[in-house]
C-alpha cells in the first residue's frame, strides 16, 4: 500500500501526526484509520462478490485486475498462442544493426555459415545510382498517381 513512500518520508508524516494530534490522542485516531481502511476493504470485497455473482459461472475466474490495461496487456503478451516469443527471440537487432552498418561503411559482411553472400542479399550504399539510357521510360509507381 505504501510502496512509493520513503523512510524519511515516513519519520515525516509521524512527526507532522504527534504534533497536530498529540501523543494522547494519536492511538486513537490511527485506531479509527485502521476500522475505517478496514471497513473500505470489506466493502469492496463484497462488491467484487456480488459482481461476481451477477456475471455468472462462466466468468467465475475473472480478476478485477484484468481491467487494468497494463497488466491485460501484459497477460496478452505472455500468452504463447500469439506467437510473440517466437518473433521477439527471432528478431537479432545488434545482428541487424551491425548489417546496416556495415553496408553504409561499404565492408563486407560475414555470413552465418561461412558461404560467400549471394549478389542480392546485400546492398551498396556508396555506389551511384546507373544513369537510365535516353530509351528507357522511369519506373511506374501506382501507389504515387
Amino acid at each position: 500500500m505504501f510502496n512509493d513512500i520513503g523512510p524519511l518520508e515516513l519519520v515525516t508524516i509521524i512527526v507532522l501526526a504527534v504534533l497536530v494530534f498529540g501523543p494522547d490522542k494519536l492511538p486513537k485516531v490511527i485506531q479509527d484509520v485502521m476500522r475505517t481502511i478496514r471497513k473500505i476493504r470489506e466493502f469492496s470485497e463484497s462488491a467484487k462478490q456480488d459482481i461476481r455473482q451477477e456475471l455468472g459461472p462462466e466468468f467465475k475466474d475473472f480478476e478485477f485486475e484484468d481491467l487494468n490495461p497494463k497488466t491485460f496487456i501484459r497477460k496478452q503478451l505472455e500468452n504463447d498462442e500469439l506467437g510473440i516469443k517466437e518473433i521477439r527471440n527471432g528478431f537479432d537487432l545488434k545482428k541487424e544493426m551491425a548489417e546496416v552498418t556495415d553496408a553504409v561503411h561499404g565492408r563486407d559482411t560475414d555470413s552465418s555459415a561461412g558461404a560467400p553472400a549471394s549478389p542480392g542479399s546485400r546492398v551498396d550504399m556508396a555506389k551511384k545510382p546507373e544513369e537510365p539510357r535516353r530509351d528507357d521510360r522511369p519506373p511506374f509507381d501506382a501507389d504515387a498517381t
